[in-house]
């Protein structure tokens, strides 16, 4: 098997079952965004020495997986066999920022991305899977799209700013609080 098939120079693609569909499609385009998103967080892994940090995303990571085969696979399509998010991931996430926040201390104001690299990473995550979040929400406007997958995209966002806090914290990272006033730099 080789990478190219030349199946889709004419703008389609195939789903899981097998079926034909336009790239611009509104199904297309939310797991597509969802592995733009995982390799977001690939990127922030490769930024990140922690094992905790590590660990968190590489089930990150294997979930988006999950959530790009779910919205991969039309409704009809769908087995005991396709790969699903699970409420108990949802909650691991949720432990997963609770987790953090217990480090990191609660956030009492709005903040501006950046301070590590790694942070900086987490958070340009964070911001693209926000956008499939947005695009799986759209697909889930005129088809049926797993709850839980959407569930754990929302969770997922949340983490993501969570890792990142809690990175900016492991190396000493000050926060920069946004300031709605910011004078331009002389």
């Amino acid at each position: 098997m080789t990478i190219y098939t030349r199946r889709g120079d004419g703008g389609q693609t195939s789903l899981v079952d097998g079926s034909r569909i336009a790239k611009s499609s509104a199904r297309v385009e939310a797991y597509g965004t969802v592995d733009e998103a995982n390799s977001a967080v690939g990127l922030a892994r490769a930024a990140i020495d922690d094992p905790t940090l590590d660990a968190v995303l590489a089930f990150i990571q294997h979930k988006l997986f999950n959530c790009s085969s779910s919205l991969a696979t039309p409704p009809h399509a769908r087995t005991e066999h396709t790969p699903v998010v699970s409420s108990d991931d949802i909650l691991a996430l949720e432990r997963a920022v609770d987790d953090f926040e217990r480090a990191t201390g609660p956030l009492s104001h709005f903040i501006i991305e950046g301070g590590c690299r790694g942070a900086a990473h987490l958070q340009l995550a964070r911001a693209i899977v926000r956008r499939a979040e947005r695009r799986a929400s759209a697909l889930a406007d005129v088809e049926d799209v797993d709850a839980n997958v959407l569930a754990f995209l929302n969770r997922c966002s949340d983490t993501l700013f969570a890792a990142a806090r809690f990175a900016n914290h492991l190396a000493g990272a000050v926060e920069t609080a946004w300031d709605k006033e910011a004078r331009p730099p002389r």
